[in-house]
């Protein structure tokens, strides 16, 4: 029986998400080995705490989760998927506090995960930017819901915005003292081909992806220009009189 242009359309869409879900857990584990998933095996510091930890394992379901939802959807089991969807907005809350809680303890006791040359308030605007640009696209993609074609899309991008952290950590000699170079340019790089690959498949621009691509690269050297800044260091500052460790 012959497959119909439309099914064969679908099938190649289909892959950037099956690349995604594939990927996003081999970077986390990449990226995290060492210190986290497998630390046993590397002679690893222990943890800075148990909110580290607690942390570790939401943003561990996270990941579990995205593959998950793939996988429902490759397999037509439309159902089940919504109601995962459900439980993932209060994974994705506890993904806000456990991340804003950890960073900002960090910025105030210090961390392994920040660079030793950096001012920690300097650089407790990268966490704190990636939990922005998390809540800003995940809560895009549950307002879009019923819109599979704009739901999907901010889904994937807001996959990718999680990738940083993960991309800092990647065991590669001399790339990572690129810094932010690296750590952004990496998702920076995965989301426009991501975007690129979408529209020529489809032979039209999403705006909706286009939008959440731009926003997401344009918080990488936002956050970096801030940083630095009397305002945001006294914010930072206030920000960590808030950590309870």
């Amino acid at each position: 029986m012959a497959v119909s242009e439309a099914a064969l359309s679908r099938m190649r869409e289909k892959r950037i998400y099956l690349a995604a879900a594939i990927l996003f857990p081999l970077i986390v584990l990449i990226g995290f080995g060492r210190t986290y998933y497998l630390k046993e095996f590397f002679d690893a510091p222990p943890l800075a705490s148990l909110l580290v930890h607690f942390h570790g394992l939401i943003m561990t379901a996270w990941v579990g989760l995205f593959f998950t939802q793939v996988f429902l959807i490759r397999s037509k089991n439309i159902r089940l998927h919504q109601t995962l969807g459900f439980a993932g907005i209060g994974l994705a809350a506890l993904v806000i506090v456990s991340g804003f809680f950890t960073a900002i303890a960090a910025g105030k006791n210090g961390a392994l995960s920040f660079p030793p040359d950096i001012p920690r308030l300097s650089f407790l605007a990268v966490p704190i930017f990636d939990l922005i640009i998390f809540a800003i696209l995940f809560g895009a993609a549950v307002y879009y819901r019923k819109q599979a074609a704009n739901h999907k899309r901010l889904i994937l991008v807001t996959a990718i915005s999680l990738l940083p952290p993960a991309v800092a950590r990647f065991p590669i000699a001399g790339v990572t003292q690129l810094g932010p170079l690296f750590f952004f340019g990496v998702p920076t790089v995965i989301v426009i081909a991501a975007l690129v690959y979408d529209t020529w498949h489809n032979g039209k621009l999403n705006k909706m992806f286009l939008f959440a691509a731009l926003l997401l690269i344009a918080s990488y050297p936002l956050r970096l220009a801030i940083a630095g800044t009397e305002t945001w260091m006294s914010f930072a500052a206030w920000l960590c009189s808030l950590s309870p460790v």
